[in-house]
């Protein structure tokens, strides 16, 4: 080789070693940076936890003690009528996608989910407010909800879609050529073979909700009681960390912090069952 020759190969190396620490040295700041967030929170929370914060009441100002028990069972409520709402409206929505693929229809569909998927949270809850509260006149975890499902919508609406379209066309044809209708090939062949997959975006979706509270406040509202009631306002724990952490007593600080650790905690629990999903899904195929 000559001397140009061996000059550019030593380039091209140098360039990729700089390129590679550079990878690494980004991704080990965007993982320092969580490390760091997740280390503060669980210092101050993990002192505050304690069984009376998931058993009891908020106190009256002034008075020590108390817990979130209505701002969890208002988070359960809020979110678990929310994904009802959203998942199966949004599968629904990524398998015609999926079918659909490069057609007119389903791009401006697509191109409607994207954008969705940038709207401000705030938005989504003006606009819920408007539709919703004050035709019913009252704030209530319904409204709060359809809030929620709209913003979990993306996420499974994606997560669905490009399950599917990995999945060899094969089987489909294979399904279709034994008899099958369309409607049976795509829900007893595609979806069970993709349930990883769409499991995991549905799983996703509940967690970029839970910790939401900017909707919440046009919406759900709070509540100082706890309420079972779907139609009148109720209470959620990032709600609780907002009223909390802004507010001027050393007690509420504490059980802010307290709710920040549950409510991270229930996030960090379902990433993990997501990957666990995801991982299992990616050995199948």
């Amino acid at each position: 080789m000559t001397t140009i020759e061996i000059a550019g190969i030593k380039r091209r190396k140098f360039k990729d070693t700089m390129f590679k620490y550079i990878v690494y040295g980004l991704t080990f700041t965007c993982l320092a940076v969580v490390l760091i967030i997740l280390f503060y929170i669980f210092q101050k929370g993990i002192p505050c936890l304690n069984w009376s914060l998931f058993s009891q009441m908020p106190k009256p100002v002034g008075e020590s003690g108390g817990g979130v028990l209505n701002a969890m069972v208002g988070s359960l409520m809020v979110v678990s009528i929310a994904a009802l709402i959203a998942i199966p409206l949004g599968i629904a929505v990524g398998i015609f996608l999926a079918e659909k693929r490069g057609k007119p229809a389903a791009d401006r569909v697509s191109i409607a989910v994207d954008v969705l998927q940038g709207v401000p949270s705030i938005v989504v809850g003006m606009v819920v407010y408007v539709w919703v509260v004050k035709p019913l006149g009252i704030f209530s975890a319904l409204s709060g909800s359809i809030a929620l499902a709209i913003m979990m919508l993306p996420p499974v609406i994606k997560n669905t879609e490009e399950t599917l379209v990995l999945i060899p066309n094969t089987l489909k044809e294979a399904a279709l050529a034994l008899g099958a209708s369309d409607l049976k090939s795509t829900m007893k062949i595609l979806l069970p073979t993709g349930i990883g997959g769409i499991f995991s975006g549905c799983m996703l979706g509940i967690a970029r909700v839970a910790g939401e509270v900017a909707p919440l406040l046009f919406t759900a509202f709070g509540n100082p009681y706890l309420s079972f009631n779907i139609l009148k306002p109720v209470n959620s724990l990032p709600m609780v960390i907002f009223n909390y952490g802004s507010s001027p007593y050393e007690d509420w600080h504490r059980i802010a912090w307290g709710g920040s650790v549950i409510l991270v905690g229930f996030v960090i629990i379902l990433n993990v069952i997501v990957k666990f999903f995801e991982s299992r899904w990616k050995v199948q195929f």
